[in-house]
């Protein structure tokens, strides 16, 4: 692994204590809600597929992760009492089938009272005597790893975690740049297979060497699409052979560091240069957007006004015809880019909160008519998000304008056109500042 993203990494260091301090007054604000002493932050365990005795990839919990950046370590808890460093029970077990996490060091341990346990037994001696001053927080699936606490992920105390984890500590940011790097790196080794003629699959084999990620490490699922594949939201199947003709190339794939995510989407022609100009126009479109971002945003009428910036490509496209408001109004718009401008980002890669009007669960609905929008919230300062509009030939969408007055606004000669390409989706990661914003996605392109 790349040594920028070593545990041992002295700038994270220096951010840490921060991060852990803002960490701990959040819980400290929960607790006190929540009429609770102590926090229980459990990591999580391996679920074993059904019927069989083999274990599904293990995912942590997103709250252990937000106070130290391990990711695969089962079985293990923080115990955090305001005004005590935390405590890290820290599960090593004996075993001879697996590798077992290996002695706790790096940047991170100065900020824990680290207890070494061999067995899951051993937990209960380092946590608090009085059970019922304490809550929980993680998914429990099995009343023994809650040690007699009853209070598990009280709604008010996940609340206020939730709804503040969508401001990103300088650590944090720290973390998520080098995460775009990461990322970048394996959008270009994906690039050079599509433009070798690869399969899906082995330009998916390239993305994972570049970016030193299992197939399991990754934050997602990669969209590896090729041609009409495109058109696949989440297309995630991977043809083994490649197509007698490689006409266009959608990737939607992230990496991660410490448990933070990117998420990246660039989309590639081959030749044809109609596609090459409207991919061209969805770079400058997206840009437009990104330009707008800034604290005090609605984030919900910048979903609107994207839809209207995409009319008028559709209208320069001659994939449509009528005024912005008309194509929105009658669903056109909505038929070629149905899913949400973006969502918040970071150890989740839709990150929790994104509903959220306050701390006490108070939700804001998407607009009318843009039920898949993650992301509701006026912007902050250094929430990190994501901007991604597409364009698609989606048959099964477009064939519901038919007989309804959005019919005669699509142009279906052009539809044709488009449909063996897919469509074509931009996806920046990017940071709220108070009268500007930081992609960390351009300035990672702009690196490598």
């Amino acid at each position: 692994m790349n040594s920028d993203y070593s545990d041992r990494n002295p700038a994270l260091g220096a951010l840490y204590a921060e991060h852990i301090a803002a960490v701990a007054a959040r819980h400290d604000h929960a607790l006190e809600q929540a009429g609770a002493s102590h926090a229980i932050i459990y990591s999580g365990n391996p679920r074993i597929a059904f019927l069989d005795d083999h274990h599904m990839p293990f995912k942590p919990n997103p709250h252990f992760v937000n106070w130290a950046p391990l990711t695969n370590l089962p079985f293990s808890y923080i115990v955090y009492t305001p005004g005590e460093p935390p405590v890290l029970i820290y599960n090593q077990p004996r075993d001879y089938w697996h590798v077992v996490p290996g002695a706790p060091d790096g940047y991170w341990t100065s900020e824990f009272d680290i207890r070494v346990v061999h067995t899951v037994d051993e937990v209960a001696a380092h946590l608090p005597e009085d059970r019922e001053k304490c809550i929980v927080i993680g998914e429990i699936n099995d009343d023994a790893l809650a040690f007699g606490i009853e209070r598990i992920n009280p709604t008010t105390a996940i609340n206020i975690l939730h709804y503040a984890r969508g401001i990103k500590s300088q650590y944090e940011l720290a973390i998520m740049r080098l995460a775009s790097q990461r990322g970048v790196a394996g959008h270009s080794a994906a690039e050079s297979a599509f433009r070798n003629g690869e399969a899906e699959f082995d330009i998916n084999r390239a993305y994972c060497k570049a970016v030193s990620h299992t197939d399991a490490e990754l934050p997602y699922g990669n969209i590896v699409a090729l041609n009409e594949h495109g058109a696949v939201l989440h297309y995630t199947n991977f043809d083994r052979t490649p197509p007698a003709d490689s006409r266009s190339f959608l990737i939607d794939a992230g990496a991660q560091v410490h448990g933070y995510a990117s998420d990246i989407t660039r989309t590639y022609a081959n030749g044809d240069d109609g596609l090459k100009a409207l991919i061209e126009r969805m770079h400058i479109m997206q840009q437009k957007i990104v330009a707008q971002v800034r604290a005090g945003i609605d984030y919900r009428e910048l979903h609107i006004a994207t839809h209207k910036l995409l009319a008028n490509v559709l209208v320069d496209a001659e994939l449509a015809s009528g005024d912005p408001d008309t194509l929105l109004e009658t669903g056109v718009t909505s038929a070629f880019f149905p899913h949400g401008l973006g969502h918040l980002l970071g150890i989740q890669v839709h990150d929790v909160g994104g509903f959220m009007e306050n701390e006490s669960g108070t939700t804001i609905d998407p607009p009318s008519g843009h039920p898949y929008l993650r992301l509701t919230r006026v912007l902050e300062e250094d929430m990190v998000l994501t901007i991604e509009p597409g364009l698609y030939a989606i048959d099964m969408l477009l064939e519901n304008l038919r007989g309804t007055p959005a019919e005669s606004h699509v142009n279906w000669k052009t539809v044709d056109w488009l449909r063996p390409f897919g469509g074509i989706r931009i996806e920046d990661n990017v940071r709220v500042l108070a009268n500007d914003r930081e992609n960390l996605t351009r300035d990672a392109f702009a690196l490598l």
